[in-house]
């Protein structure tokens, strides 16, 4: 059984977003298993890999559509399967806001990346077997 993160990114930005997976999966036990840049291609992806996926990275606004559509489309979502918000506008009302649609966390492009490293990392080791029940 493979261990690694199965994680999803919304991101519109290709520099960003490429350098968002180089780094997770380099330093987190994480495989991105698919990526969109707008929101329609966001939600047919996670309604038709339900199964597909542990992780989904979502930043808020995107060229085509928003993430907040996104976010309500992920409520419905597997229990086990994680939602947090990477966005250049993670302010209190966000947050919030995004705490509504039941995000599990929220993460500030310019001064969070680490602590997404780190719930990654915290992520990924949820799904490793404990000794004597591999």
């Amino acid at each position: 059984m493979d261990s690694r993160l199965q994680t999803y990114v919304v991101e519109d930005n290709p520099t960003i977003r490429e350098n968002l997976i180089g780094t997770l999966e380099e330093l987190t036990c994480t495989t991105v298993v698919g990526f969109a840049d707008n929101e329609q291609h966001a939600r047919d992806w996670l309604r038709d890999h339900a199964d597909a996926w542990h992780l989904a990275i979502v930043d808020l606004f995107l060229k085509q559509g928003s993430g907040l559509g996104i976010l309500q489309a992920c409520q419905s979502r597997k229990p086990g399967q994680t939602v947090v918000v990477l966005s250049n506008y993670a302010t209190p009302d966000i947050r919030r806001r995004c705490a509504e649609f039941g995000v599990d966390a929220v993460f500030d492009k310019s001064n969070e990346i680490d602590a997404l490293v780190d719930f990654c990392i915290r992520q990924a080791a949820t799904l490793r077997p404990t000794p004597g029940n591999a």
